[in-house]
């Protein structure tokens, strides 16, 4: 997958001039995963209490099954150690190209609390339907046990999140073929669906849940749930009656309140940017966020920064 250097409904991560403008939370998470790998590719060969610190570290922090050695931490700590190299390169392009979007939207504390929660919710799928469905991703033919390690369903739920508020965004897939990302993450959750049961030590279902936790993360915030227009048709009719005095009240006393809107002026400095925040939300809704500019961008940048 690549970013395009185009402009439009094409995808390109905003720079913001350079690494130090990475949102702050996914500056933290790229630091926090490319440390935690560095000690344990090079510093794992280190003695600690007898033992080798890779082996200590992968004992306490990596995320085992339940009756070999599970403790509750690994649910959170498991996000953060990588099997290799490019495990760790993967997850951190997808969290990079797609996670800065996001939180540029919903601000730091919001994308923090949402990638922990996928995360934890990936590893409780991985614990309790593994050794049903994928018992080659637990235990090896020859009865090793094999720790789960990796971001992948915190990601997994990043790229949900993406596709959900952008679904029409083009990603342009080994650089050469764009297809919008709502296809893209859907056929990879599809292919993960398909994959579900291979001989393999990958945790499928460890991604389908931290992709699962993101879907119902989003409608949640979003206040929206399965058949919501039949659910609220059922609650109107059983209290349209209700719904219809209250029309008439308003009917009757709206008349007697007149609003002359041009005099209300922002008093001060806080309710003035609170204004400009206002109006960069509302182009938001309507373009997307690729339709800022890039002084607008900057602007709600700054602001996510202040509340978070």
């Amino acid at each position: 997958m690549s970013p395009n250097p185009g402009q439009g409904n094409y995808y390109r991560p905003s720079k913001f001039g350079g690494f130090q403008f990475f949102p702050p939370v996914i500056k933290s998470l790229l630091i926090i995963n490319a440390a935690a790998f560095i000690v344990l590719s090079y510093l794992g060969s280190m003695k600690w209490d007898g033992y080798p610190l890779a082996e200590f570290l992968t004992r306490y922090f990596a995320l085992l099954p339940y009756d070999y050695g599970f403790l509750p931490w690994q649910l959170v700590t498991y996000q953060f150690m990588h099997a290799d190299f490019w495990h760790l390169f993967y997850n951190m392009l997808g969290l990079w190209m797609f996670g800065m979007e996001v939180e540029h939207v919903w601000g730091s504390k919001r994308l923090l609390l949402f990638y922990l929660t996928c995360g934890i919710v990936a590893g409780l799928t991985q614990l309790v339907l593994s050794p049903i469905l994928e018992p080659g991703s637990v235990i090896t033919s020859y009865g090793q046990v094999i720790p789960t390690v990796g971001a992948s369903g915190a990601v997994y739920g990043v790229l949900v999140a993406f596709a959900m508020m952008f679904p029409d965004r083009y990603i342009f897939l080994y650089f050469l073929v764009p297809v919008k990302a709502k296809y893209l993450i859907s056929g990879m959750i599809i292919l993960g669906i398909m994959s579900v049961g291979n001989h393999t030590a990958i945790a499928n279902l460890a991604h389908l849940g931290g992709a699962a936790a993101g879907y119902a993360y989003v409608l949640i915030l979003a206040r929206r749930y399965p058949f919501q227009r039949f659910i609220e048709q059922i609650g109107w009719l059983i209290n349209k009656e209700r719904y219809k005095r209250r029309e008439t009240q308003h009917e009757d006393v709206v008349e007697a309140k007149v609003y002359d809107i041009g005099e209300q002026r922002p008093r001060t400095e806080q309710e003035l940017n609170q204004l400009k925040i206002d109006a960069i939300l509302d182009k938001i809704s309507q373009g997307g966020y690729q339709s800022l500019t890039e002084e607008e961008k900057r602007i709600l940048f700054e602001a996510s920064k202040k509340l978070n």
